[in-house]
């Protein structure tokens, strides 16, 4: 199972530390998670204004009545259990991300090491950014540059994913959606047939 996810951190630094992550499966299973232990002096302004302003904690009267399956909050250790006990429930797990270099890292992070991770979760990471790069015959940095955003409005007529851009699950939402373009998936239709 396709597992793909995406994290929000204090910043492109060594020393980040993790504020959110989302993650939604093949056949549309969430787990959302936002952290109360992240060091927020790491964080820049744009950080704090596109990323903490928006978590469900910060915003919660305003998003008291959206249902987000699998929402949790607390610190990394409590995360990291919430997240292996999720993880389990599915035979063998491929990660898929969005330049996944940093949130490799703090996805297994959440675990201590990757020898903590769950045995089904391969250690390694497929990354959409080559992806992009391929299919539209540019460099890796003009792939990165590239709107995630314009691809899934190049192919699809209504606004497929729901959810505020630098959100975590949002994020996820996007890559899983961008997957399925840039590989001619049809993830409903396969689980669908099963």
């Amino acid at each position: 199972m396709k597992i793909f996810f995406d994290t929000e951190f204090t910043g492109l630094h060594k020393n980040t530390t993790l504020i959110s992550i989302g993650l939604i499966s093949e056949d549309r299973r969430q787990f959302y998670a936002e952290l109360i232990d992240y060091n927020e002096n790491h964080c820049d302004t744009w950080i704090k204004e596109n990323v903490i302003k928006h978590l469900r904690k910060t915003d919660w009267r305003e998003k008291r009545g959206t249902y987000i399956p699998n929402y949790h909050i607390g610190a990394k250790q409590e995360i990291g259990k919430s997240l292996d006990n999720w993880l389990v429930q599915f035979e063998e797990v491929e990660l898929v991300s969005d330049v996944c270099h940093y949130d490799m890292v703090l996805l297994i992070d959440l675990f201590a090491t990757a020898f903590n991770m769950p045995n089904n979760v391969a250690h390694a990471c497929y990354d959409i950014n080559q992806d992009i790069a391929r299919k539209y015959g540019i460099s890796m940095k003009e792939a990165f540059d590239k709107s995630r955003e314009d691809i899934l409005y190049q192919h699809y007529k209504e606004n497929k994913v729901q959810g505020d851009k630098h959100n975590a699950l949002y994020d996820a939402k996007v890559i899983r959606e961008l997957y399925q373009i840039l590989n001619d998936v049809d993830f409903e239709k396969i689980h669908r047939l099963g």
